[in-house]
C-alpha cells in the first residue's frame, strides 16, 4: 500500500486527519484503515478523518468519518477545518464566501486567517426527553443542563445517555451545559463514534446554544466555552418555532502534515 499524504487540523481541540481525495486515490470504504489512522497510540491520532472530494455543483464535497472508522453525520468543527484546508490547498480563495456539500446538505463558509465561520443547517425544532432537550443540528444531540459542567463525569454520564433506549437505535451525542454567564455558556461533550469526551463539538455547540435560548428565552448569540477554547453560535428564531441563519464561528488551525505507510498500522 502506497504512502498516504495527510494533514492534521484542529478546531478548539477537536482534531482531524484530512486527505485531499479529489483524484479518488483514498478508499473511503476502508473503515479499518480510517480507524487505524485515527488511533492515538498506533496511528496519527484524531477525533475523526475527512476526505476533500470533488462536487458537481459546489466548491468541494466533505466526507466525514468518526474515529471508529464509520462514515458519520455532520461535524461542525470538521466543517470549519475542511474549509480552512480547502483554502490552504488552493481549492477556494480566502475571505470569500463559498459553498460545499456535506452529508446533511450544502454549507456556506468564510475563512479569514485562522478564524472560520460556517453556516449550519436550519433546525426544525426540538423534543423534551429525560429532563433534557433533544435536537438535530446535522447530528443528534441530547442536552443536559447542569450546575457546573466541570465536575460532571462526562465519560460515565455520557455513556449512559448515549446508549439510552430512548435514543435507540442510533444513539446520540450528549452535551452537559451550564447556566449562562452573560452570553457565555460552558459545555462539555460526549461524542458517539469517538465514545469518549472530546475537547470541542461544533454541532453540539450549536445544539447547546439553541437549547440555552429555549430554556432562558434570551439571547440569539452565545460564546460557547469548551475545554479546547471558545466557539460563537448565532441564529435567528422562526415564528413556527424553528431556527435559521445558524452560524458557527471559531478558530481552525493547521497542526502538521506528513506521509504514512498504512500497512504497518493495519
Amino acid at each position: 500500500m502506497k504512502n498516504i499524504e495527510f494533514y492534521k487540523y484542529q478546531g478548539t481541540g477537536n482534531d482531524f486527519v484530512l486527505v485531499d481525495n479529489r483524484e479518488g486515490s483514498f478508499d473511503g470504504d476502508n473503515n479499518e484503515l480510517i480507524a487505524a489512522l485515527c488511533h492515538r497510540r498506533f496511528g496519527i491520532g484524531a477525533d475523526g478523518l475527512m476526505l476533500l472530494e470533488t462536487s458537481d455543483k459546489n466548491s468541494f464535497t466533505m466526507r466525514y468519518y468518526n474515529s471508529d472508522g464509520g462514515e458519520a453525520t455532520m461535524c461542525g468543527n470538521g466543517g470549519r477545518c475542511i474549509a480552512a484546508f480547502a483554502v490552504h490547498r488552493g481549492v477556494v480563495p480566502e475571505k470569500v464566501y463559498f459553498s460545499f456539500d456535506a452529508v446533511d446538505g450544502v454549507h456556506e463558509a468564510f475563512v479569514d486567517g485562522d478564524m472560520v465561520s460556517l453556516k449550519m443547517i436550519d433546525v426544525a425544532g426540538y423534543e423534551e426527553k429525560q429532563d433534557g432537550l433533544f435536537l438535530d443540528t446535522g447530528s443528534p444531540h441530547f442536552i443536559k443542563f447542569v450546575d457546573n459542567p466541570e465536575v460532571v463525569d462526562v465519560f460515565k454520564e455520557g455513556s449512559f445517555w448515549r446508549n439510552h433506549d430512548v435514543f435507540a437505535p442510533g444513539g446520540t451525542n450528549v452535551n452537559f451545559v451550564g447556566n449562562p454567564d452573560g452570553k457565555e455558556v460552558a459545555m462539555r461533550t460526549f461524542e458517539r463514534g469517538v465514545e469518549d469526551e472530546t475537547w470541542s463539538c461544533g454541532t453540539g455547540a450549536v445544539a447547546s446554544a439553541i437549547a440555552t435560548y429555549i430554556r432562558s428565552g434570551a439571547g440569539k448569540c452565545f460564546d460557547m466555552k469548551v475545554p479546547g477554547g471558545k466557539l460563537t453560535v448565532s441564529f435567528d428564531v422562526v415564528k413556527s418555532g424553528g431556527f435559521e441563519n445558524v452560524w458557527l464561528k471559531g478558530p481552525a488551525k493547521y497542526v502538521f502534515s506528513g506521509q504514512i505507510d498504512a500497512e504497518p498500522i493495519l
